[in-house]
C-alpha cells in the first residue's frame, strides 16, 4: 500500500470526540486504547464502543480496568498491562493473543507528566520513568501485538504525543548518554524527551510499514483538564497550570484527536502525519524532530534497552 496524505477538514479544536466520529460505523472493528482508568483514555474508550468498536481497555491494575470498562456502554474487555514493567506488557499481551486473532488499532493513550524524579530498573539500562512508560512500554507492547495487527484488513498506529515535545533536549533530542537522567532531572525536559521520542517512533514505524497494511500517525491532544500532572514538583509545570485556564479544552474536546486518528474512514492509507484538534499539522517545535537518523538511532536503542521482552 502507497501512503497518501490527509487533507484538511472542518474539525476544530472544540470539536468532541462524539462530534469527529459522528456516522462512523466501527461494528467488527478491535481496538485497543491503553490507560482507560480516567481523562482522555476512558472517553475514547466510551466513544469507541458508541460506534460499534470491541475495546480492549488497558490499564495499570485489572481493577481499574474493569471499573472503566463496566462504566461505559459497548462491547469493552479490560486487560492489566503497568507500562512501567516489562512482564506485566508480557502477561497482558500473552492474554489478548489467547483471546483475539487479529486487532485494527492500537490508542497508546497512556502517559505520565512530570512526575517527581523515579527511575525504572528492569531493562538493560535505568530509564527516568516517563520515558519508560510513555515510550519504552508502548514501544514492547506494539512489538508483541504486532502480528494482531498485521492480520487487520487495514492496522492502525495511533502514538499519542505531545507538542510538549518541544522541551527535550534542543542538541540531542534523545538523551542516549543518560537517559535515567541522573546527571540532572528537570521533569518539564524529561517529559518532552519521552514525547519526542513518541514522535520520532511513529514516524519510524510509518517507514518500517510501508507496503503494508498498516499505518502509523501521532497526536497531539492539547492542553487537557485532567489529573495527568497532579503529582508534579515542577514549579514550571505548576505556574504553566496556574495561567492555562483560557486554553485548555474539556475532555470530550482533548479526545477528539485520539478517536479521529484512530478510526475516522478519510484516514485510511494515511501514514506518518502528526495531527493536531483533529486536522493534519507539521510539526516544527524542536530541531530533530523529524530527524531521520535520530529516529533509526532510536529503533536500534530501543531493540537493545529491551532485549528478552521483544518477540
Amino acid at each position: 500500500m502507497a501512503y497518501i496524505q490527509a487533507s484538511k477538514n472542518s474539525f476544530k479544536k472544540q470539536s468532541t470526540a462524539e462530534q469527529v466520529t459522528e456516522g462512523v460505523d466501527l461494528s467488527g472493528k478491535i481496538i485497543l486504547v491503553t490507560g482507560v482508568a480516567s481523562g482522555l483514555g476512558k472517553e475514547a474508550m466510551r466513544v469507541l464502543a458508541l460506534r460499534g468498536a470491541h475495546v480492549l481497555g488497558l490499564d495499570r491494575t485489572m481493577e481499574s480496568a474493569q471499573l472503566a470498562c463496566l462504566e461505559v456502554n459497548g462491547t469493552t474487555t479490560p486487560f492489566e498491562c503497568d507500562l512501567a514493567d516489562p512482564n506485566s506488557i508480557i502477561a497482558c499481551t500473552d492474554r489478548i493473543k489467547a483471546q483475539f486473532q487479529s486487532l485494527d488499532v492500537i490508542l497508546t493513550n497512556a502517559g505520565i507528566m512530570t512526575p517527581p524524579y523515579k527511575v525504572v530498573d528492569k531493562y538493560k539500562e535505568p530509564l527516568e520513568i516517563q520515558f519508560a512508560v510513555n515510550f519504552l512500554g508502548h514501544f514492547i507492547l506494539i512489538n508483541r501485538l504486532m502480528p494482531l495487527v498485521e492480520a487487520a484488513p487495514a492496522g492502525r498506529l495511533a502514538l499519542v504525543a505531545s507538542e510538549g515535545y518541544a522541551t527535550a533536549p534542543r542538541k540531542t533530542g534523545i538523551a542516549f548518554e543518560d537517559l535515567s537522567f541522573s546527571s540532572g532531572y528537570d521533569a518539564l525536559t524529561a517529559y518532552g524527551h519521552s514525547k519526542l521520542a513518541v514522535m520520532l517512533i511513529s514516524q519510524e514505524y510509518s517507514r518500517r510499514l510501508e507496503g503494508t497494511n498498516i499505518t502509523s500517525n501521532s497526536i497531539h491532544p492539547g492542553v487537557i483538564r485532567t489529573n495527568l500532572a497532579s503529582d508534579t514538583e515542577s514549579f514550571k509545570v505548576k505556574l504553566i497550570s496556574m495561567f492555562a485556564g483560557p486554553f485548555t479544552r474539556t475532555i470530550p474536546q482533548g479526545a477528539a484527536t485520539h478517536c479521529f486518528v484512530a478510526a475516522h474512514p478519510s484516514l485510511e492509507g494515511v501514514s506518518g502525519q502528526h495531527f493536531a484538534d483533529s486536522n493534519p499539522k507539521e510539526p516544527k517545535d524542536h530541531p530533530l524532530v523529524k530527524d531521520v537518523e535520530l529516529a533509526g538511532r532510536l529503533w536500534d536503542k530501543a531493540i537493545e534497552l529491551a532485549d528478552g521482552y521483544l518477540i
